[in-house]
């Protein structure tokens, strides 16, 4: 058997608004209520998200995505006027990278974790 990675664990102040918030944006199936928490399932992997009692400790989360979907997903972004950056450090407001001849872009969840897609892999 080989190592795959099957889910991990998504903090937050509202798992429901996150959730639903990373499901729209994606264009995924609605989140799934597992226990206590509320599943957001990509392919194999899952992100399952849980309130949590206090402050959120903002995380990364980035998603490989084709053309298509990447052209879907920031004109997602863009219908909520949602800040964007080229880059995880906010120095490049309002572009899309073009590392490794694919194309990036990062934006803050409400919980201010920072999501990221890209159409390339880094260092492919």
């Amino acid at each position: 058997m080989t190592v795959q990675l099957n889910h991990t664990i998504v903090h937050s102040r509202d798992k429901e608004e996150a959730a639903r918030f990373l499901a729209e944006i994606l264009g995924v199936a609605e989140p799934t209520p597992y226990g206590p928490f509320l599943v957001v399932q990509l392919g194999e992997v899952s992100l399952d998200f849980a309130d949590e009692g206090g402050a959120v400790t903002p995380q990364h989360y980035a998603f490989l995505v084709g053309e298509p979907e990447f052209d879907a997903i920031f004109e997602r972004i863009e219908e909520r006027g949602l800040d964007y950056w080229a880059d995880p450090f906010r120095r490049r407001p309002g572009e899309i990278n073009t590392n490794d001849g694919g194309r990036g872009v990062y934006w803050l969840d409400p919980n201010g974790h920072i999501l990221e897609i890209i159409t390339r892999p880094y260092g492919g």
